[in-house]
């Protein structure tokens, strides 16, 4: 049909990784690629209460909500240790500064097919690097720079990217 638009479905194989945390002396730490992504999730927990003398039905209330952790496998990321360092920094950083100074900001952007626009970003907010794996060393192998990383966060937001049909 002519002037037709054309509708992509969601592809999670072309997506992007950038972190950004505020207490380093480097702001953005991570432009990474990484070839798989697991662990965007949100479960809300639903609280039943049982009225007295209604036995046919009860009552649901909306309870707090936890996120899952992310972990991310067999990334690249420029040749930088930033990562290693914002790692560092957390096991030696006092308590209060883990509160504020080094928790950072990590947007996952999925793209449309051609990986010009973003589909769909999630923004993890207020997140701790809590795993950062190297890859095996091998001479006889083409090695990534990251082999597995995690990430826990407080909070999630998902926002509409430019590619996406309204």
């Amino acid at each position: 049909m002519a002037g037709q638009k054309s509708v992509y479905p969601f592809t999670n194989f072309n997506f992007d990784v950038q972190i950004e945390v505020s207490g380093l002396n480097v702001t953005k730490i991570c432009e990474g690629k990484f070839s798989e992504c697991d662990g965007l999730e949100m479960t809300m927990d639903v609280k039943t209460i049982r009225e007295g003398g209604n036995n046919g039905s009860q009552i649901r209330l909306l309870g707090p909500v936890t996120y899952g952790q992310v972990t991310l496998k067999r990334g690249m990321t420029p040749s930088s240790l930033d990562l290693w360092d914002w790692f560092d920094a957390q096991q030696q950083a006092l308590p209060a500064q883990l509160r504020g100074d080094y928790r950072g900001k990590a947007t996952i952007s999925l793209l449309t097919p051609d990986g010009k626009d973003e589909r769909v970003r999630y923004v993890l907010h207020k997140c701790l690097l809590t795993k950062l794996k190297a890859p095996p060393m091998s001479a006889g192998s083409g090695v990534v720079a990251i082999e597995e990383m995690q990430l826990t966060y407080q909070r999630m937001t998902i926002e509409r990217g430019g590619g996406i049909d309204a």
